[in-house]
This record gives structure tokens, C-alpha cells and sequence, in this order.
């Protein structure tokens, strides 16, 4: 059981700001990948700082956008359900108990089901990825869209088995599991499948590559997943961003500011920590946590300066405004993206180094903020985000 002020779950900024910083940062890594074309032909235009910025890069992104933004899902879902099955008593003091276990009890009493609505809304995020990988081999709604069903019977629990269950699969159980083994994962398959992806990236046509994203790009992204130690991050990463949702920590109320800062502090004096540690064996364990703490010391620092600063959030608020739109730009970015980089488009992943590709994506990412202002004058939400809510409730 736990406690919540009586104020209405409302659109909390400082989460769109984070999905912005996260859909902005995944376009700009992907460029820096090249949109997943890593190409062992002599690249055209190239500068003396493409590895230090591509180094940079890597630790700044890689693994973290994609991680916020499963967190900010984890939220979305948990403020979703609640609005549609919450069930709570008032208190004589006046506090609103809200009790776990007994959730969908207005929804079921009005004949409606918030779990077969929201697995339905994953049909359709799983549809879009779809769409999504024809253009891009990376996908990860299809990938969201698993995961999002298996926050449904997750969101029934106690808190602390909850928290249980964050902390297992924190700790990476399966690398865990084959570090003290001795067992490995084969991951040859892998790489046959990306090498084939990858010939045809640079010499495909579009209708080549779009017939070999449908049929690979779910398995690839899994393997790719449990071959970076995502697997259970990503899982782990969602029920977080639930359990936020629960305690409200995204709200600026009562103490959630320290709290904010107590995990600013100690995740960034562990990745200062880990940062001078060589790894050695123990990388494919010890990587993705490391990963985490990143990812927490992002998180924690935007909401820290978020409520502490308001010069912070008038210039975060460009970014709420990316990422109130980020089903739309995500989709966009692969489409995009793709074009430019690819052998059936512009064919720049052999024209230009990671510098000059992070330049792109710069302007990837201004264009479609300019898009998105464009939009908002006259719509309360993207064209996609519009659609997935009228087919979730139709």
C-alpha cells in the first residue's frame, strides 16, 4: 500500500522533456552508426576527431536514450492505468489511499477492462514497429510492445515485490548466470544476420531491404539485445518507470526533490568509480550496469535542474515539445534517416565520418522540431500519437 496526495496525475513536462532529450539523442547516435551501416569501404570525408567524438558519443547515448525512453513508457503506463482503474478510499485525516491489488475495480464495475485496452494498444505499437523496421532495422517498438504486456500482470504486485524485482533483474541475472557458470551465449546467428543486413544496406534497393527488416529485424533486435545485456535492463528500466509512477517522484512534491538529488549523488560517484576500473572479464556483466548508472545520473540531473532552475526549463521546454511528439519523431528519424544513409538513398554512410554524420543529425533533429511547432499550432497531439489513442479506445 502507498500514499499519494489528492492532486491529479496531469501531464508532468520535465517526462516529456526527458522523451525529448531521449528520441533527439537516438537520432543523433544513430547517426553516428551510420542508421546501423558500419562499412569497411575508405569513407570520403572524414576528420582527426570522428573517435573521440564517436567515443563521446557512445558514452553519452548508447543504450541510455533507449533506456529513458523504456522508463518514461513504464510511466505512461502506470499514469494510463490509473486513470482508467484506479481505485482508492479517502481517508479521515483526508489523505487518498491508493491500493495496490485492487486496481480496475471502476473499470471492471463499468464492464470495461483496462488490461485487454492496454494489450490491444500494444497490438498497435507492435503494428507501427512494423511499419517502423521496414525502413530501419533497429527497431524497438516491437520489442516495447512485448515488454508493455508484460507490465500488465507486474503492475498487480506489492510494491516491494516490485522493487524485488527491479532489483534481480538490476544486477543482470543472465550474465550473472554465465559469468559463475561458465556458460556462454552463441551468438553467431547474430552476426550472419547482420552482415547479410548490412551488404544489403549499402546495396539494396529499398524494397530489398524493407523485405529483409520484416523478416529479421524482431529476431535481430533480440538477439542484439541479449548480446548487449539489454534484455533485462530494458525490463528492469520499465517496471522503474512504473514504480515512479507510483510514488510520484516525477512531481514536485514533498521530498521527491532530495530524493532526486540523493540519486543524482550516488549514481554519479559510481560512474565516476567505475569509470577508472578495468573491467577485464567481468565486462559483459559489469558494462550494462555501468550503462545504468549513466542512464540514472542523466535522469536524476534533467530533473534535479528541471525543478531547480527556471532558466532550465525554458530551455528544456524546446524539448518538451520533441517529445510530446516522440512516436511521430521516432518513426520519422528511421525514414529519414535511412534515406540519407543508405545505398538505395544518398548513400552518405560512405561519405561522411561520424563527425560530419552527427552534423546530420543535428539537423535531423532541428527539422523535425520545426515540424513539431508546426504541427502543435493546430493539434493537441502528433499525427501518430492522435492515432494510436483514437485506435486504443475505438
Amino acid at each position: 500500500m502507498y500514499h499519494t496526495r489528492r492532486l491529479p496525475n496531469t501531464r508532468i513536462d520535465v517526462a516529456d522533456a526527458l522523451r525529448g532529450i531521449a528520441v533527439a539523442g537516438i537520432i543523433l547516435y544513430h547517426s553516428v552508426e551510420h542508421f546501423d551501416i558500419f562499412t569497411k569501404e575508405p569513407i570520403v570525408h572524414t576528420l582527426a576527431c570522428d573517435q573521440t567524438v564517436g567515443d563521446v558519443m557512445a558514452w553519452l547515448f548508447s543504450g541510455k536514450m533507449y533506456g529513458i525512453f523504456a522508463m518514461l513508457f513504464g510511466l505512461s503506463f502506470f499514469i494510463m492505468k490509473e486513470r482508467n482503474s484506479k481505485s482508492h478510499r479517502t481517508c479521515s485525516d483526508g489523505r487518498v489511499v491508493t491500493f495496490e491489488g485492487e486496481a480496475n475495480d471502476n473499470q471492471q464495475q463499468k464492464g470495461k477492462c483496462f488490461s485487454g485496452r492496454f494489450a490491444w494498444r500494444m497490438c498497435l505499437l507492435f503494428v507501427f514497429g512494423l511499419i517502423n523496421v521496414a525502413f530501419y532495422d533497429g527497431d524497438i517498438l516491437m520489442l516495447y510492445a512485448v515488454y508493455g504486456l508484460l507490465l500488465i500482470p507486474i503492475s498487480y504486485l506489492s510494491s516491494k515485490v516490485v522493487w524485488c524485482i527491479i532489483g534481480l533483474l538490476a544486477i543482470q541475472p543472465v550474465e550473472l548466470f554465465c559469468l559463475m557458470t561458465g556458460t556462454s551465449i552463441d551468438h553467431s546467428t547474430l552476426f550472419e544476420i547482420y552482415n547479410k543486413t548490412i551488404t544489403l544496406h549499402e546495396t539494396g534497393s529499398f524494397m530489398e531491404n524493407a523485405i529483409n527488416n520484416l523478416q529479421c529485424g524482431f529476431e535481430l533486435n533480440l538477439r542484439f539485445n541479449v548480446f548487449s545485456g539489454r534484455l533485462t535492463q530494458l525490463l528492469c528500466l520499465f517496471i522503474i518507470g512504473m514504480q515512479l509512477g507510483r510514488q510520484r517522484l516525477f512531481y514536485h512534491e514533498g521530498r521527491n526533490l532530495q530524493i532526486w538529488h540523493v540519486i543524482l549523488c550516488v549514481s554519479a560517484t559510481l560512474v565516476i568509480a567505475l569509470s577508472f576500473v578495468d573491467f577485464g572479464a567481468l565486462e559483459m556483466w559489469l558494462k550494462p550496469i555501468y550503462s545504468l548508472f549513466i542512464l540514472l545520473m542523466i535522469v536524476s540531473g534533467v530533473v534535479s535542474a528541471w525543478y531547480a532552475f527556471k532558466g532550465v526549463r525554458r530551455v528544456l521546454h524546446h524539448l518538451c515539445i520533441f517529445g510530446r511528439m516522440s512516436l511521430t519523431n521516432y518513426l520519422l528519424q528511421s525514414i529519414i534517416g535511412s534515406f540519407i544513409f543508405s545505398g538505395y538513398g544518398l548513400a552518405c554512410y560512405r561519405l561522411v565520418g561520424i563527425t560530419y554524420a552527427v552534423l546530420i543529425g543535428l539537423g535531423m533533429v532541428i527539422c523535425q522540431y520545426l515540424f513539431c511547432r508546426y504541427w502543435f499550432r493546430n493539434h493537441q497531439r502528433g499525427p501518430l500519437e492522435g492515432l494510436w489513442r483514437k485506435l486504443t479506445w475505438i
